[in-house]
């Protein structure tokens, strides 16, 4: 990532291990803080359509682009679960945060929110999972050929990748959604270098892991948690509800009817409600 540019970066960045993170503060200073964690191909402004109404709940909001994404750098390693915990952590260190938090992860941010959480159970006072990857995985064909097929997958996903994406998009962006320009963003993404590199990574080494026993060791903490599903996701089937009671029998869970998986943009006011009852629940 260049520094023309991060001039064109709202935010702020953070140079940490893996190389400089971009972060932006919403929301006056305060001790509640949640912290946005977004999934595998689309930055921190996919939360666009939440931050008022979580602003509105009272918190400060913290959201950063994942390495490979946004602002961020991209850096050469394998972005392992343990890869993008390490960013989260280091991020929560440098910007100074000393209390609890509240996370919350959507898609493969789940992931890493979880085993943070399960890491590090006193940094966390509330855990929020928006159809969280670490349970039953129906990635494309497109994608599921390129992770098992080495070099070649390289080649495949560099090819055909940026058209999967925008076709994505474009599709996501004809429907109700708080992100109307979301063709434009992501092909923006795919003018950067090593932002189709980054996806095939987290796809290879974090989106095929099981959080079967971080889940359990969650639950077994009592870190209060909420999942929240959509009905129609085709990637993170609602299935996914019966594995995570079984897993996390202290957790609370939400089915949005008629969402798919891209449930933070297409269905945010549903999102906030249940991100609302639940706080009415778990109060501090």
């Amino acid at each position: 990532m260049s520094e023309r540019e991060r001039g064109h970066a709202p935010g702020e960045f953070a140079e940490l291990s893996g190389g400089m993170t971009h972060y932006e503060w919403h929301g006056p200073r305060s001790d509640r803080i949640i912290v946005l964690v977004h999934g595998l191909s689309t930055p921190a402004w996919v939360f666009s359509g939440l931050i008022k109404g979580l602003l509105m709940m009272r918190y400060r909001v913290l959201t950063y682009d994942l390495y490979g994404r946004g602002f961020s750098d991209r850096p050469p390693d394998d972005q392992t679960l343990e890869f993008h915990t390490r960013q989260l952590g280091e991020l929560l260190d440098w910007v100074g945060v000393r209390v609890p938090v509240t996370l919350m992860g959507y898609s493969m941010g789940g992931a890493i929110a979880s085993n943070f959480a399960a890491e590090e159970p006193d940094r966390v006072d509330r855990l929020i999972l928006l159809a969280s990857a670490g349970f039953t995985y129906l990635p494309s064909k497109l994608l599921e050929t390129a992770r098992k097929s080495g070099t070649f997958g390289n080649w495949l996903w560099g090819l055909l990748g940026g058209r999967y994406l925008l076709q994505t998009a474009r599709a996501d962006a004809k429907g109700p959604t708080a992100i109307e320009d979301l063709p434009k963003r992501i092909g923006t993404e795919l003018g950067r270098r090593g932002y189709l590199a980054a996806i095939l990574s987290s796809e290879r080494h974090t989106l095929s892991q099981s959080l079967q026993p971080v889940q359990r060791e969650i639950g077994a903490m009592y870190i209060p948690t909420l999942a929240i599903w959509g009905a129609e996701d085709s990637v993170i089937p609602i299935t996914s509800v019966g594995d995570f009671a079984a897993w996390n029998r202290n957790a609370r869970q939400e089915v949005i009817e008629h969402a798919g998986h891209g449930l933070a943009y297409t269905h945010p006011k549903e999102v906030l409600a249940a991100i609302r009852e639940f706080l009415r629940e778990v109060p501090e």
